[in-house]
């Protein structure tokens, strides 16, 4: 694997209208290290995440990709359009849904990329593809459709789409919120694979459990704050913050740590 990327988040803050969605927002993501943030639905963590590859304005304050502004030439000032999709080119992103074109079979969705924003020739796109299908256990899914996968199988397309690309630095946005429990393993066993090849990684999760055994940090958000940031050790295990303690009562029962 090349060379990871460290992200450096200062004082960001992010506006919808009157509404304050992230709030002076300090984060280091290190390379070649897994961040997981948690926290309750609407506390700003998918918005973090994408104001990251700058898919989300961030209003105020910094996100800087190994030392470069992204979004930004300085402070209000946007970059080029076409230098940000320089420096998207070395994210990589996988959202809840897996977003596969339904016509293309698994390789050519993973192809696709390749050939469009790469510019590789469709025989080396194809063998870059079938790499990468090979990587997330789908070998034998080279030629279906999406259609004719389970949820777990799309998602680890969508993932194999995104490592493709040859990212420095994956961002994933609860990429297992939409499968059912029983396919929920084989997507987490994929990212675990990632993490230990020493990609960098920024998970947002209700997988407490992978946020237990694979984070090196993990965050806790709450109504657009960073309550906190710590190992998993101290986050999941001996948390001192109230917020914290009352988000993990809840999956307790279904979360053995």
């Amino acid at each position: 694997m090349g060379r990871t990327a460290a992200v450096e988040i200062r004082r960001v803050d992010k506006f919808y209208g009157e509404f304050q969605a992230l709030k002076q927002i300090d984060l280091t993501i290190p390379p070649g290290k897994v961040t997981c943030l948690i926290g309750p639905s609407g506390s700003g963590k998918s918005t973090l995440l994408r104001c990251i590859n700058f898919l989300e304005e961030y209003d105020a304050g910094e996100i800087r990709i190994d030392g470069e502004l992204i979004g930004y030439d300085a402070p209000g000032r946007k970059m080029p359009a076409r230098r940000l999709r320089q420096m998207r080119r070395s994210i990589g992103m996988v959202f809840q849904q897996f977003n596969l074109w339904p016509h293309m079979t698994a390789q050519e969705n993973v192809a696709e990329g390749l050939i469009r924003v790469r510019g590789l020739r469709k025989a080396d796109a194809a063998a870059r593809a079938a790499e990468a299908l090979r990587k997330v256990g789908l070998a034998d899914k080279m030629s279906s459709h999406p259609a004719r996968l389970s949820g777990g199988q799309q998602q680890r397309v969508a993932i194999a789409r995104a490592i493709a690309m040859e990212p420095r630095l994956m961002l994933f946005d609860e990429p297992t919120s939409a499968l059912d429990p029983e396919l929920v393993g084989e997507v987490l066993n994929v990212m675990k694979t990632l993490a230990a090849e020493g990609m960098t990684m920024a998970v947002v999760t209700h997988e407490m459990g992978f946020a237990a055994h694979v984070a090196d940090q993990v965050g806790f958000m709450e109504a657009g704050e960073l309550v906190a940031v710590d190992s998993p050790d101290v986050v999941l295990r001996a948390p001192s913050d109230p917020r914290i303690l009352a988000f993990l009562r809840t999956y307790h029962e279904r979360n053995a740590f």
